[in-house]
């Protein structure tokens, strides 16, 4: 008896069918490629975003008084802090140009005109100098509140100030004072995102401030 073969009809259904198949099932690769990358993304996004804010509690808990330049200064688009180092102190901005977060740091500094010299440079930053990054693109805008004497403030009208002691040079002599404004106890930093950044809507983050030896208020 002779066995009967497949006719051209049925080999072409047989064909559609798989093709079909094929289609389907590299839609579903597709869709799972396609949300795994978007995950990725997110997930890559998130941890830009808890480093650039763990950069910048850094930078506060290393804030040092040094009685030379200013410890903590907000412009409404500038904070400029006098960070502590192991290589000495050191001058770092943080600054909103063009929707990017950026962040500056000086060399460490290991005489009195470095310091000095660093902190009349943190006025003239453009943003391109040599140590800085950019810590965050989307950023639309920002804000920053100080607590002194249990209320939140904004900085720029924050400034309480008190007199502090300078060491004198001679032996035996009085001790001059000069007006220093009071570190706060705690900052708060209000982040404004656009999608850009991988998120849309507020980051709101609060920092203790450290002690500071003399600090009054």
């Amino acid at each position: 008896m002779r066995s009967r073969g497949f006719t051209l009809i049925e080999v072409l259904v047989s064909l559609l069918i798989l093709a079909v198949m094929s289609a389907a099932a590299w839609k579903g690769m597709d869709a799972i490629t396609r949300a795994r990358d978007i995950a990725d993304g997110k997930l890559k996004q998130t941890l830009r975003l808890q480093s650039v804010m763990t950069q910048w509690e850094d930078d506060l808990a290393a804030v040092v008084d040094t009685m030379v330049v200013p410890a903590w200064q907000f412009d409404g688009a500038n904070v400029r802090m006098t960070r502590r180092t192991g290589a000495g102190p050191q001058m770092v901005v943080w600054s909103l140009r063009n929707g990017q977060w950026l962040r500056w740091a000086s060399p460490a500094s290991t005489t009195v005109g470095e310091l000095q010299q660093y902190w009349m440079r943190s006025f003239q930053l453009q943003g391109k100098e040599h140590g800085t990054l950019v810590a965050l693109n989307g950023l639309d805008q920002w804000q920053v509140y100080c607590h002194r004497n249990g209320n939140w403030s904004n900085c720029q009208s924050s400034n309480d100030v008190t007199q502090v002691s300078v060491p004198a040079s001679g032996s035996g002599s009085a001790a001059p004072t000069r007006t220093r404004e009071v570190l706060p106890q705690a900052i708060r930093l209000v982040l404004v995102l656009q999608p850009e950044s991988g998120f849309s809507g507020q980051v709101t983050r609060d920092v203790i401030m450290p002690p500071q030896p003399n600090q009054g208020g």
